[in-house]
């Protein structure tokens, strides 16, 4: 069976088993089959997308289908590049899946999840297959309504609808930039197959509209800045395991759509179109991490930090432009690579920390940091797994996200080879952007696992925890695994991904499997190496010493003392470091100039009882100073013209009248 056929008929049953929920969502057994067969068909879908991307064939197979535009039909392919993202997309189903066959039992409301979360997943492998203009944007609004619904699942809840009518309208704007750029690679012949379209040539001018409409369109489902505003209020609204696609799967699907049109259909790019990207990717990363360390609810943490992750992705991409316009294969090829390692990386590592967090709102019913503490003792299998999730995706060895970021710094080090003084400045500077990123997000990750699951519960909630079903676990521990084999293992992943390269770019990587003791090698041995899995050994060897010496020549006697209680006698649990005053001394730093963060402290009189209180104001700038404008001109708007709702037949007339005689003026000045 060709790949794209196998694909297709992978999404045909997707589409079967959501109108098969419709029926069985009311029923007990509803959440185990559903789930069950959805896993089974992500399972399928995930080998026949491994088994395409590591045939190395460029080309792999097309389909077209007597449905769409009559002159047009629908056309669906698979090459390397939509089979590497069909790997994302259906791992992150069959994981989900796996991990709603614990999860889903505890879904207040199943009906209104089981039969769009096969319909979502379906949705966005039909975006990665999609040939022609008009199946990718009917696909994509398809995928944007169906995760919509999945948001509004709980839309009983607070702020819940509001969440729903943000992601709502930042879709339908997604759609319309996308809608504008695709009739701009079409021109006049109006030919929307993506075949005529690379084939064609395109202006300079339109090709930098079609930029930054792509940065629109794409850019807001991903969560650029200042387009990010609906992850942190769609991610916590949603369950958790659908927050782990949305953040860790769609997004991708609409990083697989920017790189299919400015690097595939849109021709060799200019220098300065990657600046643009470079700066908007720096400046994402920085900012999504600033907005998560100022986070108390895990869930909103975990969509903060989704934006600084594409902010990573956006900027190796745009160093793949700069390097791919100067005519450097190479070191576009080392960009590019380390942009689609950290597309797979993110998917891993933040699914199994969506995942977790979902674990700890089943076990708790709580996502707030400040009410939660403890669930180490209490919950020690989703600590370890969460635990590796923070490590990874705090860029530390031997796992995942080191890897990627580091690729993503041996391609910053090639910039002196660009010839333009523009991007010689744009480089570094974004690179030390990128640098304050990382080193923010393992100080976001540190808090949030040492708040979470240190110390001792500050609530009830905490202390009556326990451990969740073996569904979940099983789920978390996957990726888990997954998450230390990509760091341990990087060159097989960096050769797989080399098809890829070799048809986008024309060029690639060293072969990595060539390099003894599974060593990694960007461009030449001189310059860089890396070696995931002797950085485990020495790890490993290195803790096992130490303890191994602690406790052989370490004193026997059990020694027991009061834990300290930061100056007071009577310690309680309150006393501990919590979200807020971890995040103090970046609040400090840097919450001023981007946050307009103010301390209240409200200290009552000597002799007084009551206690001290201490409030933190925080400010959204990009919501207030952006789109909340836009809210309040578009409700007064609204508010005026609903007067004309209520006229006179005699107002009615002479606005008709006014209104023709207006149109007629137009017209006489106009010819």
């Amino acid at each position: 069976m060709a790949p794209v056929v196998l694909q297709m008929s992978c999404v045909a049953g997707l589409l079967g088993i959501a109108g098969l929920a419709i029926f069985l969502s009311r029923a007990k057994s509803a959440t185990a089959i559903v789930y069950s067969l959805t896993l089974a068909v992500s399972l399928l879908a995930l080998f026949g997308s491994i088994r395409s991307l590591l045939g190395g064939v460029p080309d792999i197979s097309d389909l077209t289908l007597p449905i769409g535009l009559p002159w047009l039909g629908a056309h669906f392919r698979m090459d390397a590049l939509a089979s590497f993202f069909l790997v994302v997309v259906n791992l992150g189903g069959a994981s989900a899946s796996l991990y709603g066959l614990g999860y889903g039992h505890h879904e207040p409301a199943p009906h209104r999840v089981l039969p769009f979360l096969p319909a979502f997943l379906a949705g966005m492998n039909l975006v990665v297959l999609a040939d022609d203009a008009f199946s990718y944007l009917l696909c994509w609004e398809f995928m944007s309504l169906a995760s919509w619904a999945l948001v509004m699942a709980h839309h009983r809840e607070p702020d819940n609808a509001k969440a729903g009518y943000v992601y709502l309208v930042m879709a339908s704007f997604g759609t319309l930039a996308l809608l504008l750029a695709f009739g701009l690679l079409a021109g006049p012949a109006g030919d929307y197959g993506f075949a005529a379209i690379r084939s064609a040539q395109h202006t300079p001018y339109a090709a930098t509209l079609v930029l930054i409409l792509m940065l629109l369109g794409a850019g807001s489902k991903a969560g650029l800045v200042p387009l990010h505003v609906w992850l942190p209020l769609a991610h916590p609204a949603a369950p958790s395991h659908v927050s782990a696609l949305m953040s860790g799967v769609m997004t991708k699907v609409a990083i697989y759509g920017f790189i299919r049109v400015i690097f595939d259909l849109l021709g060799q790019p200019t220098w300065w179109a990657s600046v643009v990207v470079l700066i908007l990717g720096g400046i994402t990363a920085v900012m999504g991490i600033l907005y998560a360390m100022m986070e108390k609810d895990l869930k909103r943490l975990l969509a903060y930090s989704t934006i600084e992750n594409i902010g990573v992705i956006f900027a190796s991409l745009g160093l793949a432009l700069a390097f791919q316009a100067n005519g450097l294969k190479l070191a576009a090829a080392l960009a590019f690579t380390a942009a689609l390692f950290h597309v797979l990386n993110h998917s891993l590592f933040k699914s199994l920390l969506f995942f977790g967090a979902g674990a700890v709102l089943t076990a708790t019913g709580e996502r707030d940091m400040e009410k939660l503490g403890g669930l180490i003792h209490r919950m020690p299998q989703t600590s370890f797994a969460i635990l590796v999730g923070c490590v990874a995706i705090s860029a530390l060895p031997p796992f995942n996200g080191f890897v990627s970021e580091w690729l993503m710094f041996q391609a910053v080090l090639q910039s002196p080879e660009l010839p333009q003084w523009a991007l010689k400045i744009a480089v570094p500077a974004v690179g030390a952007l990128l640098a304050l990123a990382a080193a923010l997000a393992a100080a976001c990750f540190v808090k949030a696992y040492g708040v979470t699951f240190l110390g001792r519960p500050r609530g009830t909630a905490a202390e009556t925890a326990h451990e969740v079903d073996r569904c979940s676990l099983v789920a978390m521990f996957i990726l888990a695994a997954l998450c230390l084999l990509a760091g341990i293992l990087p060159g097989l992943v960096i050769d797989a991904l080399s098809p890829i390269t070799t048809a986008i770019l024309g060029g690639r990587m060293p072969i990595q499997a060539n390099e003894p003791w599974l060593s990694i090698v960007p461009i030449a041995e001189s310059r860089s190496s890396y070696n995931g899995l002797l950085v485990m050994v020495f790890i490993t060897i290195s803790a096992s010493l130490a303890v191994f010496f602690i406790h052989r020549f370490a004193s026997h006697a059990l020694r027991r003392g009061p834990a300290w209680g930061c100056g007071f006698s009577d310690s309680t649990p309150a006393a501990q470091y919590s979200a807020g005053s971890f995040a103090q001394p970046i609040r400090r730093v840097f919450g001023t100039m981007l946050f307009h963060a103010r301390d209240h402290v409200e200290m009552p009189a000597p002799g007084d009882t009551r206690p001290a209180r201490l409030r933190i104001e925080l400010h959204d700038l990009v919501w207030e100073g952006m789109y909340a404008p836009i809210a309040g001109a578009v409700g007064y708007s609204a508010d005026w013209l609903n007067r004309l709702q209520f006229l006179t037949i005699r107002q009615y007339l002479s606005l008709v009248f006014a209104t023709l005689v207006t149109l007629l003026l137009v017209l006489a000045i106009w010819s």
